[in-house]
């Protein structure tokens, strides 16, 4: 990539698993990809604070604990309101409690302003290919 697009990765709310960011990070950063890592129990306004410190291409939300329906609402109009409209939303993992159709589970993400909602399980490799065909990236 010529000029590196900006992604801002954590896991949000009061979700302390710390393994799978810091997958995400490397698996990101291999591909290409500048990331800034901010960990875990991220707010909303944590993530929106670094996107627009750094100037983010993406902002990529992780979440282990079932609450991310939860911790996500209203992050759409939040990243609004700050000035980022239209900047790429991902969410991805354990985002809600129990097991429930993911198709389901997708468009109630998407209806909230994310760009794509993955299941957990899912590969670092099928977000970095669908990152790279929402930025626009040639390999």
């Amino acid at each position: 990539m010529s000029k590196k697009k900006k992604l801002v990765i954590g896991v949000i709310g009061a979700d302390v698993h710390a393994v799978g960011i810091q997958i995400l990070y490397h698996a990101f950063q291999d591909a290409g990809f500048d990331v800034t890592n901010l960990g875990v129990m991220v707010s909303q306004e944590e993530y929106i604070d670094a996107a627009i410190e750094t100037n983010a291409d993406a902002i990529v939300v992780s979440s282990l604990y079932g609450q991310g329906e939860l911790d996500c609402r209203g992050m759409r109009e939040k990243c609004d309101e700050a000035g980022l409209k239209g900047i790429l939303l991902y969410v991805g993992g354990n985002i809600v409690i129990g097991k429930q159709n993911f198709a389901d589970v997708e468009k109630r993400f998407k209806a909230m302003g994310f760009d794509r909602a993955f299941p957990p399980g899912t590969p670092p490799e099928t977000t970095i290919k669908a990152l790279k065909e929402d930025l626009k990236v040639e390999d």
